[in-house]
């Protein structure tokens, strides 16, 4: 019986090309059970979206919970081993608590990680991959990216305290210039270090011009080092036809205490929050005794629900209706001439449930355009 979601909504149509194009870069399949210990999570519980989580006992007595995050899991099965990368992908439901309803929702998670002894290519590959997933669902979108690793080095090197770094941090997410700017005066802060710190808020934009307008303030040997990973990152983005979708964003932060490089997220136009995200979250594996190096994105595919995907509101472009005495060779080539300019639905009687953009019907003279009220 038909319903009146879609035949193919648009988490499942994602999760097929996102399939595909991960694969295509030597990604497989990561599955996971739905349960894992919550010592896990209980242990790396500031790495979580929301510290609450589903749990429950099993029958040999152990604590379990519905997973609310499936890195987590994907690095407790990954080998630590010097000179090994290991790639996967994976779409799975995660169960936490939703930010509209604040009560606890099975959320589509499509994404994936790269783990190990990492170098630049595999970074530039993930935050590729990252836009080409966005690419993938609408022609508009953009990817926001800041750099861990530079935001650290230059608030190391500010001579504020460690107070005013957790404030000068807050500041730079909120984009509050002028908030940043009082607590460097406050602390003393040189006019060089304070100018470095505020361009980091004040820089939001293209990245030739970010980049351009953040190298000369910069004097640290830290600092140029994460500067040129940006800077390497970014000629690959353009070198790949992405750069006008790609915005330099210092805002765009996560956890410093797990995040040590690049990080991103990811818009569409029609959805008001971001639908992707991810970094490098090397500290992350050496909290968990891991020497490893790793970086990898998630694509909140529940929220492909508020987005048209197909740009328009039918779901199916023809219904082609037919009697019960048309021949089957001349249906089948009535559905191969239609299926050119879209997809097909067959059937006797246009499904009331069903909206299209034609109705068109075969009878032995050829086909009709019918009434699509």
């Amino acid at each position: 019986m038909l319903s009146n979601e879609r035949i193919i909504k648009n988490d499942e149509r994602a999760i097929f090309t996102l399939r595909s194009l991960y694969s295509k870069y030597g990604y497989s399949q990561f599955k996971m059970s739905r349960f894992e210990e919550y010592d896990l999570y209980v242990k790396n519980k500031d790495f979580l979206v929301s510290d609450e989580v589903i749990t429950f006992t099993d029958r040999n007595g152990r604590l379990m919970a519905l997973k609310p995050d499936v890195t987590l899991s994907i690095i407790k099965n990954s080998i630590d081993k010097k000179n090994t990368v290991q790639k996967v992908y994976y779409n799975e439901n995660v169960y936490r608590v939703s930010k509209g309803t604040h009560s606890f929702k099975e959320i589509m998670q499509a994404g994936l990680e790269c783990i190990g002894d990492l170098h630049s290519y595999d970074i530039a590959e993930v935050v590729l991959l990252a836009v080409k997933s966005l690419a993938l669902i609408s022609d508009s979108y953009v990817l926001d990216i800041s750099h861990m690793g530079l935001v650290a080095a230059i608030l190391d090197s500010s001579g504020l305290s460690h107070d005013g770094k957790a404030k000068a941090h807050a500041c730079l997410h909120q984009k509050n210039a002028h908030e940043l700017y009082a607590i460097c005066k406050e602390e003393g802060v040189d006019k060089a270090n304070t100018k470095k710190l505020c361009a980091l808020v004040e820089n939001c934009a293209d990245v030739k011009t970010v980049l351009s307008a953040v190298a000369p303030l910069l004097d640290k040997d830290k600092e140029k080092e994460a500067f040129e990973e940006l800077s390497t990152l970014c000629s690959i983005i353009e070198h790949s036809g992405y750069s006008s979708h790609v915005t330099l964003d210092f805002s765009v932060g996560n956890d410093m205490k797990y995040y040590s490089g690049v990080v991103f997220k990811g818009y569409i136009q029609g959805i008001p929050t971001s639908i992707l995200s991810g970094g490098q979250y090397d500290k992350l594996l050496k909290k968990m005794g891991r020497t490893s190096g790793a970086i990898g994105f998630a694509l909140y595919l529940d929220l492909l629900e508020q987005l048209d995907f197909d740009g328009n509101d039918y779901d199916i472009d023809t219904v082609l209706l037919y009697s019960e005495d048309t021949a089957p060779l001349e249906l089948t080539k009535a559905v191969d001439e239609l299926s050119k300019e879209g997809s097909v639905l067959v059937c006797t009687k246009k499904p009331k449930s069903i909206s299209c953009r034609k109705v068109m019907k075969l009878t032995k003279e050829g086909l009709t355009l019918e009434d699509n009220g």
